[in-house]
């Protein structure tokens, strides 16, 4: 677990989440988005865990990740001339979830939407941090990573999730746990595939969604999605 004061958060991404996309909210929004940050920030949980593993190919949409295959068009775009493969799962605890529930029983709907949407994009801060880390890992390796994909996009099967809990033990090391129609708690939780290449595709940390090339690089998630 890492000190809280480690993660910090672009507000203009909590804003985006909110629907502002070139536009800033009124100061009364900015006020309560700011509120819910000085609220959520002490209570965060931040735990990660990750392991790399060597990939082969049984054919060329089934990787094979450790014992896990994966059958997916998308990922294995994603995946193409990757020798090895990190699994990844991170959390920042139950506070976003806590706190939305208790705006929601007193009435505050607004306040509930900005808590989700702070801890959208909290969630997303820690995501990068433990990518960083696993960037600089690879690089020991010589390698580069791809943008990390997560089970539910494009045909990468949700049901995937089992298999990726029990490889790397998510739940002892991060306290993530599956409900039965795989969603995870806390909801503010991410498991994702990254590939390691020997090529260097200059792949951002903000991943796919800030990068000017997402709708063409044959890598992101956003393109895989787009041509399913």
């Amino acid at each position: 677990m890492l000190k809280n004061s480690m993660l910090t958060v672009d507000r203009s991404e909590i804003y985006r989440y909110l629907g502002y996309r070139r536009q800033e909210p009124d100061e009364q929004i900015r006020g309560m988005v700011d509120e819910c940050l000085a609220s959520l920030l002490p209570q965060l949980e931040l735990r990660q865990v990750h392991r790399f593993f060597d990939l082969e190919w049984t054919d060329p949409v089934t990787a094979c990740i450790g014992d896990l295959q994966i059958r997916s068009r998308a990922l294995s775009r994603n995946l193409q001339g990757c020798s090895q493969a990190c699994l990844m799962a991170a959390t920042i605890g139950l506070a976003v979830d806590r706190e939305s529930r208790r705006a929601q029983v007193r009435g505050k709907a607004s306040q509930a939407v900005i808590i989700q949407a702070a801890g959208a994009a909290l969630i997303e801060a820690w995501c990068d941090k433990v990518n960083e880390q696993i960037r600089q890992e690879a690089a020991a390796r010589g390698m580069f990573l791809r943008p990390r994909f997560s089970p539910g996009y494009g045909d990468f099967p949700l049901a995937c999730q089992t298999e990726l809990f029990r490889l790397l033990q998510v739940s002892r090391h991060t306290g993530i746990t599956l409900t039965e129609s795989l969603m995870m708690m806390p909801s503010k939780s991410v498991t994702a595939v990254i590939g390691l290449s020997s090529s260097d595709t200059s792949c951002i940390l903000s991943g796919c969604e800030a990068c000017g090339r997402s709708g063409t690089c044959r890598f992101s998630r956003l393109y895989s999605r787009a041509i399913e």
